[in-house]
């Protein structure tokens, strides 16, 4: 029987390098894509290769179609299957930015980046998905996503990944006859060099934006993205699961 596929949408860098490192130790390979981000992508490759996992890696912009389509044409060629797909990819503006000076374009990109390219893909992936007899999608979203609270600042990330929470359970109940499931993690604010770095790197470490107290890292998602993508996790679908050491929206949000 062939290896699983599992692909990392736009993990090159960020939260998706720990995610693509856990799943390669669980055995799959890997599909990993990125926009410019070619030499990290060769390095993950590499990476992921000494764990003992095959990778491809792929340029492309999952918030165009036609990079889309290529892409998974790119992948079925290689692989022949497409098992776990975790949307890591999305953009953010770390600048607050009222609505009413919002230009089309920034609209756009929040827009596009974080919810039409979650529509693409799975529009794409979950036809393969239900001929293989199942999958699993992993989204990500933000802490309190599910609730659609106010975020002064950040009113077109909010909406997309508000309209995703939907989009997420939509595609749970459509597909779960199918064996799909379709889940939803928000991570709390995980910030350089944390993102790809262990829970052990983390250890003894202050973050005053976490309840827990240390800074979150990229494994605390990965773990969690591991057991989603388990073949005995078929019994939940539809869940939004925060990964946040206690953080919310509630809180000041630092710069």
């Amino acid at each position: 029987m062939p290896k699983k596929v599992a692909w990392v949408l736009g993990g090159a860098k960020g939260l998706g390098v720990m995610v693509a490192k856990g799943l390669a130790q669980d055995g799959y390979q890997l599909v990993i894509n990125y926009r410019k981000s070619r030499q990290a992508a060769q390095k993950l490759q590499h990476e992921l290769q000494e764990i003992g996992s095959d990778a491809l890696i792929l340029q492309g912009d999952v918030s165009q179609l036609s990079a889309v389509k290529q892409m998974v044409q790119e992948v079925m060629h290689t692989w022949g299957r497409i098992d776990v797909l975790v949307c890591t990819a999305g953009p953010f503006h770390f600048k607050p930015i009222p609505l009413v000076e919002l230009q089309d374009h920034q609209w756009g990109e929040m827009i596009d980046g974080n919810l039409s390219s979650v529509f693409y893909i799975t529009r794409e992936v979950i036809p393969i998905m239900r001929q293989q007899g199942g999958g699993r999608i992993i989204t990500f979203g933000f802490a309190g996503a599910e609730l659609a609270p106010a975020w002064s600042g950040y009113s077109s990330y909010a909406a997309a990944k508000v309209g995703l929470v939907s989009l997420t359970r939509t595609l749970a109940e459509e597909e779960a006859s199918f064996g799909i499931t379709v889940n939803m993690i928000y991570p709390g604010d995980i910030r350089d060099p944390y993102k790809e770095a262990l829970i052990s790197e983390a250890r003894g470490q202050a973050d005053p934006r976490s309840r827990v107290g240390r800074p979150g890292t990229g494994e605390d998602i990965a773990r969690v993205v591991r057991f989603l993508a388990h073949p005995d996790s078929d019994w939940i679908t539809g869940a939004i699961i925060p990964v946040t050491g206690g953080f919310s929206l509630h809180w000041n949000y630092v710069k």
